[in-house]
């Protein structure tokens, strides 16, 4: 495996994933093209040993599962990682008038993001737009794929304060740009209508976002680094992905999974603290005709790798790091662990997924925040709210966390790959926390 090559293709999906939903539109076509059968929700399920399925909720999470053909331990092994990213959404009334002939766009956030890294960029808007036909409503993927926004800094001379710790306020410094004169009002749902080839009298919904519209690429003289938007957590979407397709393990039935609004709190009908997971794995039980009570045992025995990015140390700020639980790029894989359990890791899911990583030569390092800072958390603790079983907490390094152009280590990819293949091809027995075994 080539890391330019396999970063290459990482840039590619993301470049093919402008919004949640669209992260899941390619996910379903790599699994379509693997021969992976989808399951609606909506409909009966025909679940066999050695078959291969997926499933998805909104358009924006999907659960993928292959089955094994020997399950007399029965047990699930579990990648989860999300398909959402810091951005701003366009309001349901996207337009704002003046000064003068100017016409700006109503945004509001949608997570995190580091505001100053939106400036002076290329943007467009990507999402989903429901549209009345006849007597239906249907669901629209639209990507503008033009550069169409703007979101203009102002001059240092109207804000000599600008360098000097400015307050950005979202209500009037972060509004994009549209027209100067050229368009009037009604020209963004216009826009939209043309593009999906409908009448703008017809859109009844709309779930927008702004796309950061620079390409990604493999730099640095000995081609060591990876920058794109969208690498927290598209990367880790992307390599679970990678290791779960190539994998195979008779003895489990391996699943992945990609959770929206891991950036707002997973707290919705498709988020992580859902009942999606766990309405999936009572129905996969269901169809391999396993009882409730198996289906606890099998609880009991499953392990989920909690996939989502980690902070690497910071060239210029090494201290804003712990003094020796910090991570590099290209240092290989990242465990980490908080005592206010933040990340699920402990002892024993900790020693288990070191053992894998060892299996196959993966270097393993650990993260954990200043004791006197307070770290994010992720979707491994969350989802452990409707299914609880035992979890590690993993990533890769990366500088920038939720700039609109982030960067990471193209070794880390490699490693990520190999590391998760090896894990989803385990047979991980589990007893309680006393002990596990790894065997192929």
């Amino acid at each position: 495996m080539n890391t330019v090559e396999i970063s290459n293709e990482l840039i590619q999906f993301i470049e093919s994933s402008p919004s949640m939903f669209h992260s899941i539109k390619t996910i379903r076509t790599y699994l379509e093209e693997d021969g992976f059968t989808y399951l609606p929700e909506s409909s009966a399920w025909d679940v066999k040993a050695g078959g291969k399925y997926y499933t998805i909720r909104n358009h924006s999470s999907l659960i993928a599962f292959k089955v094994g053909k020997d399950l007399e331990s029965y047990h699930f092994q579990m990648c989860a990682s999300h398909s959402d990213s810091p951005t701003y959404k366009v309001k349901s009334v996207p337009e704002l008038e003046g000064p003068k002939e100017y016409l700006r766009l109503d945004v509001e956030a949608y997570g995190g993001m580091i505001d100053n890294t939106w400036f002076d960029r290329p943007l467009s808007v990507a999402g989903r737009v429901l549209v009345r036909n006849g007597s239906k409503i249907e669901s629209k993927l639209l990507y503008i794929d033009k550069d169409i926004l703007m979101i203009p800094n102002v001059a240092i001379h109207f804000n000599r304060e600008v360098n000097n710790g400015y307050k950005y306020n979202r209500q009037i410094d972060l509004c994009p740009m549209f027209s100067c004169g050229a368009l009037k009002k009604g020209a963004f749902d216009k826009m939209v209508a043309d593009e999906l080839n409908v009448k703008a009298e017809d859109i009844l919904g709309k779930d927008l976002f702004l796309v950061n519209r620079q390409k990604g690429l493999v730099w640095g003289l000995e081609n060591e680094f990876v920058s794109s938007p969208k690498l927290d957590d598209l990367q880790c979407a992307f390599v679970s992905l990678k290791a779960f397709m190539e994998a195979e393990n008779e003895k489990s039935v391996n699943v992945y999974c990609c959770f929206d609004n891991e950036e707002v709190g997973s707290n919705t009908k498709q988020g992580a603290m859902s009942t999606f997971l766990k309405d999936v794995l009572h129905r996969i039980n269901n169809g391999l005709h396993k009882t409730e009570e198996e289906y606890y045992q099998a609880i009991a025995k499953t392990f989920l790798v909690s996939c989502d990015n980690a902070h690497a140390l910071h060239p210029n700020h090494p201290e804003k790091t712990d003094a020796v639980n910090y991570v590099t790029m290209n240092g290989g894989i990242v465990i980490k662990e908080s005592a206010n359990q933040k990340y699920t890791t402990d002892a024993f899911s900790r020693a288990l997924f070191t053992g894998v990583c060892q299996n196959v030569n993966v270097p393993v390092q650990s993260f954990a925040n200043r004791s006197d800072s307070v770290g994010g958390s992720t979707l491994g603790n969350l989802s452990n709210t409707q299914v609880s079983i035992h979890a590690v907490d993993f990533g890769l390094a990366q500088l920038a966390m939720h700039s609109c152009f982030e960067t990471a280590g193209v070794k880390d990819t490699e490693y990520a790959i190999i590391a998760l293949k090896e894990f989803y091809e385990t047979n991980v027995q589990i007893d309680e926390a006393e002990s596990v075994c790894l065997e192929k």
